[in-house]
């Protein structure tokens, strides 16, 4: 124990102190996976105290893991339990600022920890990697392999827990004998005054997105879109991804690969909810499974019957003139989606396998259903084809696709904004009528989904206004 320079705590820390922390898991989400190491270097006012443990975790150490860190199975077997080192924890880190390089994953895998004994544990956070990319803003890299190497520290255990902290401590003394504390203390402030961000993102970047509807995109290394969203509040929303993280697996993993954030400001929530499935189709983010494109979508398409009855025919958006079309029902993405739905409908309301070309009738034309008393009947005399029919159709009504309303092309006013839509088909957002003119001049691009679920919930209060006019103006020869 010796007692460090004052002026390598800032006045406005001296009083709580600092707690560099660096831990090794089982690997990368808080959720689930376990510490296996911990390591405090608790600096105070009476002097500098180190102390580190290995964790039993509560499943096995992944080889790769085991030979990144050199923390094996059988180096854990005996170790005390997180629950067993707890109040130690607790007590040193207690009111002390908890300082971290990416110190979002060191403080979600102990919050958890702590949370999963009924703890609720919230220090104050600061990121070094934050500060190196503040201080240095020239360089590339800011892990903890490349300070090592760019700040000559000296480190006896690299990937081990109190090895990693001890070069936190040594990094921190040098940026403070480099660059002073009245350059620093404003910094410091700063960093711990807000709320904890990815190590790669700047709080410039968040000051600058709007709090208005819209669109964001995360990217990741080499510019690869990694997420899609939209919100009524960007700037909210997107800070709470990153509020989340030490919760939930698929935001930690946003964290920790987001590099870039953009934004698209939308007229309001239609707006935003169309660019984001528009987007999501032409980006192919790696992290959005929803509103992807579906090449198989396709549908029921009710066919009458000379016996009076009607056949269900499965046809595909290509082939059809969604909107315009009588008698389509459902809208699936695939087509096996698509006959499960059917076979479901056919059981619940005991309608006949064969007559729906589900199944092949059996040689005397009675189904295997009727047999087990599952159809009532109409492969066999049991209820008439008409009325079967009318079963069917009367059991698929709550699928009925949407018919068109309209005799062309409408706008729908968000704002200042148009959205232009023909036949549920989105064209696109026009604030000019030049803009307008040109959006009817593309013509009508292919049926989607989630444009067409998007569109029927938002027209039924929208001010919807007609465009054949204009259409007719734009498409007539100059």
């Amino acid at each position: 124990m010796f007692d460090p320079p004052t002026c390598l705590i800032p006045d406005f820390l001296r009083p709580a102190g600092l707690a560099f922390v660096d831990i090794e898991t089982t690997g990368t989400t808080a959720s689930h996976d376990s510490i296996t190491e911990i390591a405090i270097i608790e600096i105070g006012e009476d002097g500098v105290r180190e102390w580190s443990s290995l964790v039993r975790p509560d499943s096995r150490i992944p080889d790769y893991i085991e030979r990144m860190t050199g923390i094996s199975n059988h180096m854990v077997a005996d170790a005390p339990t997180f629950a067993e080192l707890a109040e130690t924890v607790f007590d040193r880190l207690h009111e002390r600022v908890f300082v971290a390089h990416n110190a979002r994953f060191d403080h979600g895998f102990i919050r958890a920890a702590f949370r999963r004994l009924g703890v609720d544990f919230r220090p104050k956070v600061l990121c070094t990697v934050r500060l190196s990319r503040r201080l240095y803003p020239q360089e590339r890299r800011h892990n903890l392999d490349a300070l090592i190497a760019r700040h000559g520290l000296e480190v006896e255990a690299q990937h081990r827990a109190l090895g990693d902290a001890q070069a936190l401590w040594q990094f921190w003394q040098r940026v403070h004998r480099q660059f002073g504390a009245a350059h620093l203390e404003p910094m410091l402030r700063e960093l711990l005054g807000r709320p904890a961000l990815p190590p790669h993102l700047d709080f410039d970047v968040i000051d600058a997105i709007p709090d208005a509807p819209g669109v964001y995109l995360f990217y990741g290394e080499n510019d690869l879109p990694l997420y899609i969203g939209k919100s009524k509040h960007l700037r909210t929303r997107v800070l709470a991804h990153f509020g989340a993280d030490h919760r939930n697996s698929r935001e930690m993993t946003l964290s920790q690969q987001v590099r870039r954030i953009d934004w698209i400001v939308t007229a309001g929530e239609i707006g935003a909810l169309l660019k984001e499935a528009e987007l999501i189709k032409s980006l192919l983010p790696t992290m959005n499974r929803k509103l992807r494109r579906s090449r198989e979508l396709c549908s029921w398409e009710l066919q009458p019957q000379a016996d009076g009855g009607w056949r269900p025919e499965l046809v595909h958006a290509s082939d059809l003139d969604f909107g315009r079309q009588e008698h389509l029902y459902g809208l699936f993405r695939t087509r096996r989606a698509a006959i499960e739905a059917l076979r479901k409908i056919a059981a619940e309301q005991q309608l006949c396998p064969p007559l729906l070309g589900l199944e092949k009738p059996a040689g005397d034309g009675r189904c295997f259903t009727h047999q087990l008393h599952r159809c009532k009947g109409a492969c066999a005399g049991g209820e008439s084809r008409r009325l079967h029919g009318a079963r069917l159709m009367l059991a698929l009504h709550d699928l009925r696709v949407e018919h068109w309303p309209y005799p062309g092309p409408v706008g729908i006013r968000e704002g200042d904004a148009m959205h232009v839509v023909d036949s549920w088909c989105y064209l696109g957002t026009a604030s000019s009528e030049v803009e307008l003119h040109a959006l009817l001049e593309a013509g009508r691009p292919s049926f989607e989904l989630d444009a067409y679920r998007i569109l029927v919930k938002a027209m039924r209060g929208a001010k919807v206004v007609d465009l054949r006019d204009i259409a007719a103006a734009s498409r007539a020869p100059a």
